[in-house]
């Protein structure tokens, strides 16, 4: 019994954030994190490795076995332990650990810059109050606009093959053959980052038809940034519910409504 309350008790600091301790808990995971990284970065600079190699291999180690407690308790307190392992942020806690250890059977410290996708981590962190509705709000909106999304790039690959060719008639080897426009496929990665507005500079139409072409295709640029735009927002609009922090301790799901007592997906009471 009371082994259930301690799980209990670390289960609500660990993987929620609406108590002052798991607050705490996302902030000193987040500093941890932090610093676990700036490691990594400072020792790719050759000078300061030389120098503070010994430092750095000690703080390597201290984060890893840090990582490693924090990652062994989350497995110790969720119902379903192979659930949470399999899950992408426990695949993430497993990869942030797995390069240190690697090193006792071969040279493999090159692989320890595997640790900076702990910093996927730091999205935890939004769970804090400020953020948790904002970023959840975000999340549900992306989701509902997914199909939205697939539809309107998808145009977008079509106007690019359109484009592109009509480029390649206009400019290549059958029309002015201007460097650049040799195929189609040149031919539509220039008018991938025409339409993007990235616009290398590296190949340009001097063709008079060719020009006003470009020109179109720049101004309909415009629009194609704004419209993706559009459409998060509408659902972000839609879908303007009150989020909070609390994770099913059955499947692990979050996102629930502040005034939810059960899970949205699996239906498990929140409260037990």
């Amino acid at each position: 019994m009371k082994e259930k309350s301690i799980k209990n008790k670390l289960y609500h600091i660990i993987f929620e954030a609406e108590t002052q301790s798991g607050k705490l808990f996302d902030i000193l995971l987040l500093i941890i994190i932090s610093s676990s990284v700036l490691c990594i970065i400072l020792e790719s600079v050759q000078i300061i490795k030389l120098e503070y190699l010994f430092l750095l291999q000690t703080l390597e180690w201290i984060f890893t076995i840090i990582f490693t407690i924090e990652y062994l308790i989350r497995i110790w307190i969720v119902r379903k332990p192979i659930k949470y392992i399999f899950s992408f942020m426990g695949l993430i806690d497993l990869l942030a650990i797995i390069p240190t250890y690697l090193m006792f059977i071969a040279d493999l410290h090159h692989l320890t810059v595997i640790r900076s996708i702990r910093l996927i981590r730091l999205f935890r962190v939004f769970h804090l109050s400020p953020y948790v509705r904002g970023g959840q709000t975000m999340l549900i909106a992306l989701r509902k606009s997914l199909p939205k999304i697939v539809v309107f790039l998808m145009s977008v690959v079509l106007l690019v093959i359109v484009l592109g060719t009509v480029m390649y008639i206009i400019e290549g080897p059958s029309g002015a053959n201007t460097n650049g426009f040799d195929d189609i496929p040149n031919s539509m990665y220039w008018a991938i980052i025409t339409l993007t507005t990235v616009g290398y500079g590296g190949v340009v139409p001097f063709t008079v038809l060719g020009k006003i072409l470009a020109s179109i295709i720049m101004i309909l640029g415009y629009g194609i940034i704004a419209v993706p735009t559009g459409i998060v927002s509408v659902s972000m609009v839609k879908n303007n519910d009150n989020i909070t922090t609390i994770t099913c301790s059955n499947c692990l799901h979050e996102g629930h409504r502040i005034d939810s007592d059960f899970c949205n997906k699996c239906g498990k009471d929140l409260n037990s």
